[in-house]
């Protein structure tokens, strides 16, 4: 193998020609990159361009809705409980099962509660002995 390598002779011609490759090999490498970012961008603009269009579509189909006459009618009823006269409507308060209500919370004490140590020399011993402990607490 080493014979081989040392029997290659550098000509002029040679050299001249290892040059130009890695001249364009330098030009090149920062071409390729930059259209590599281009590429990238162009597909983030691509995928923008497709959620603006659906965002479109909905919009225009919530319009189409719009301007049907029942659809606003019904909209009134449910959203701001209009009614047409001589209807009665009924609004039924909680219509949800009974172990599906949250349980009702205790009542809060009206008695204040005193502690028997002061709070700052409390948080001072605490961080101290965090500080100074030797072995880490699980958890």
């Amino acid at each position: 193998m080493r014979d081989w390598v040392g029997g290659i002779r550098m000509s002029g011609f040679m050299a001249i020609m290892l040059g130009l490759v890695i001249l364009a090999a330098l030009v090149l490498v920062p071409t390729i990159g930059t259209y590599v970012d281009q590429r990238q961008q162009i597909a983030a603009l691509k995928h923008d361009v497709q959620a603006t269009e659906d965002d479109i579509s909905q919009l225009t189909t919530e319009r189409e809705r719009w301007r049907d006459e029942a659809y606003i009618v019904a909209q009134a009823r449910e959203r701001l409980y209009y009614r047409r006269p001589g209807e009665v409507v009924y609004l039924v308060a909680d219509d949800r099962p009974s172990d599906a209500i949250e349980p009702q919370q205790r009542p809060v004490s009206g008695s204040v509660q005193e502690t028997h140590r002061d709070w700052m020399t409390q948080f001072l011993r605490s961080v101290t002995e965090a500080g100074l402990a030797k072995t880490v607490a699980p958890g």
